[in-house]
C-alpha cells in the first residue's frame, strides 16, 4: 500500500529536509519520495501541521507478562506504545521470572517480531535482582539484550557496581540504574519537605537518591564503562552529573517526563494516582531538571510506564503500589509541562536520536530508499485522554480527564501503520 504524509515537517537533524514541510510517500514500507511535487497514493494522510520524525524510543517501561499479564501484556503494551509514538520500548526485566535467561531474552523479541513496536529486552543485572550475584550477562547479550537493569531495584551494593561495570566493558555493554538508598527510602510515601509534614506522610529524601548517584559515579570514575542514570528527580543529582560530564565520565542519564509536570504539593488529595517512585519533588528541583534537559546535562526523556491493576491502587494511600502509566501521554505531558521552556526539536531528540545513542540502537534515516521507522505528530492539538480510550490494560493515571498540547498521530513502522486520528 502506498501512504502520503502530505506537506509535513520533518524533524531529524540528518536529514537535508531537517525542519522543512516536504511530501513523503511510503511504499510498502519503504520511504520511495520526499519532495513538494504531488504524489498518488492509496492512502494520503493531510493534517494541517502535521510533523513526522524518526520513531520514537521509550528507555523505562514496564510489562507485565509473563507472570503479571493481568497488568500489562505484549500486546497492549505494543498498543499503548503505538498511540504514544513509540516504535521501540525497552522492556525492564522485572517479570516473573526476571529476564535473567537467553530463553526469556528470546522470547521477548520473538513475540515483538510481528507487533508494530520493537520490544528490546533488557537484562537483570543480578539473579532474581536481589542485588547479589551478577547474571551470565555476556550470554543474555549475545541473545539480544541490550542493556542491564535490575529495573524498579536500585542496586544497593557498591561491590556490585563495580563488578558489574567491569564485567560489561568486556563487550561495552550499557549498565542502568535508578539511584537510591533503600534504606533511607524505607517506608517513605511522598517526597520529604513541608507538604509530607504536613500530610503525617513518611518522607523519600532527595538525599537517598543524590547519595548514590555520588557513589555511582566515584565507581565509574574508578571501573571506567558506561552508566545510566534512570529517572533523575532532584537539583542535587542533576548538578553531580553536569559535573561528571565535564571530566569525561560516560554518564547519561534521563527523566520521566510526569516528573516535570508536578511538584509534591500535588499529594494533598491523597490521590494514588499520583504515587510514583522517584517521588514528585520541589519547585526548585522541576526547575533544575528543565534546566538540564535545556543544557544537555538530562540526554532522554522516559515513560516510565508502570500499570497498576485496581487493586494495587484502591487502597489507603500508604498501602497503594506506586508507578503510573504513561506510554501514551509521555510526549503530551513533557510538551505540555516544558512550553516556553524546551525548543520542541531537542525534545524530539530526546526522544529519539539521544536514546537510540544511549543503547547503540541505529538511528533510522528518513530519506528515499530507507525503510520508514516514523512518528507523526502534532505539537499543537489539544486532547484529553479518558479511560475509555487508553490502550494500555491498567488505567492508573492522573492525566486521565486533563487537557494536553500537543497529540501522537501515529507511527508507521515495519511496513504497519497505526494511526490515532482519522483522516
Amino acid at each position: 500500500m502506498k501512504i502520503l504524509l502530505k506537506a509535513v515537517q520533518i524533524y531529524h537533524p540528518g536529514s537535508e529536509f531537517h525542519l522543512q514541510r516536504q511530501n513523503i510517500l511510503i511504499d510498502a514500507g519503504t520511504i520511495t519520495y520526499i519532495g513538494t511535487d504531488h504524489q498518488d497514493a492509496d492512502q494520503t494522510l493531510d493534517l494541517d501541521g502535521l510533523c513526522v520524525s524518526s520513531g520514537w524510543v521509550d528507555m523505562y517501561a514496564t510489562v507485565g507478562e509473563p507472570g503479571l499479564e493481568y497488568k500489562e501484556d505484549l500486546e497492549s503494551l505494543a498498543a499503548a506504545a503505538a498511540a504514544g509514538g513509540f516504535t521501540d520500548v525497552l522492556c525492564l526485566p522485572n517479570v516473573e521470572p526476571v529476564v535473567q535467561s537467553k530463553g526469556a531474552v528470546s522470547y521477548l523479541r520473538s513475540r515483538s517480531a510481528g507487533l508494530p513496536v520493537t520490544l528490546l529486552p533488557a537484562g537483570a543485572v543480578t539473579v532474581d535482582t536481589q542485588g547479589k550475584d551478577l547474571t551470565e550477562m555476556i550470554d543474555l547479550q549475545r541473545a539480544g539484550a541490550v542493556a542491564f537493569t535490575d529495573g524498579h531495584k536500585p542496586v544497593q551494593g557498591a561491590d556490585v557496581m563495580v563488578k558489574a561495570l567491569q564485567y560489561l566493558q568486556l563487550f561495552d555493554g550499557l549498565l542502568m540504574n535508578r539511584p537510591e538508598h533503600a534504606r533511607l527510602t524505607e517506608y517513605g510515601q511522598m517526597h520529604e519537605g513541608q507538604t509530607s509534614t504536613r500530610l503525617g506522610l513518611k518522607g523519600i529524601p532527595a538525599l537517598a537518591e543524590e547519595v548514590m548517584v555520588t557513589r555511582d559515579l566515584q565507581l565509574l570514575a574508578y571501573t571506567g564503562g558506561r552508566l545510566h542514570f534512570s529517572l533523575i528527580s532532584s537539583a542535587g543529582s542533576v548538578e553531580a552529573i553536569r559535573k561528571a560530564k565535564a571530566e569525561g565520565l560516560q554518564v547519561t542519564c534521563d527523566v520521566a517526563s510526569y516528573q516535570m509536570a508536578y511538584t509534591d504539593d500535588t499529594m494533598a488529595a491523597f490521590d494514588t494516582n499520583y504515587k510514583v517512585a522517584p517521588p514528585f519533588r520541589r519547585a526548585e528541583d522541576v526547575a533544575a531538571i528543565k534546566q538540564g534537559l535545556q543544557d544537555g546535562t538530562i540526554d532522554a526523556v522516559v515513560s516510565a510506564h508502570q500499570p497498576q491493576d485496581t487493586e494495587s491502587k484502591k487502597l489507603e494511600f500508604d498501602l497503594a503500589e506506586f508507578g503510573i502509566i504513561n506510554l501514551e501521554t509521555a510526549f503530551a505531558v513533557a510538551h505540555t509541562a516544558l512550553a516556553g521552556a524546551l525548543p520542541l526539536e531537542t525534545l524530539i531528540e530526546k526522544f529519539t536520536i539521544a536514546p537510540r545513542n544511549i543503547l547503540h540502537l541505529p538511528i533510522p534515516d528518513i530519506a528515499t530508499g530507507e525503510q520508514a521507522c516514523l512518528t507523526l505528530f502534532h505539537p499543537q492539538l489539544r486532547w484529553t485522554p479518558t479511560q475509555e480510550a487508553t490502550k494500555s490494560r491498567s488505567k492508573n493515571s492522573p492525566f486521565l480527564g486533563q487537557e494536553l498540547t500537543g497529540k501522537v498521530v501515529g507511527i508507521i513502522n515495519k511496513g504497519q501503520l497505526v494511526l490515532n486520528h482519522s483522516f
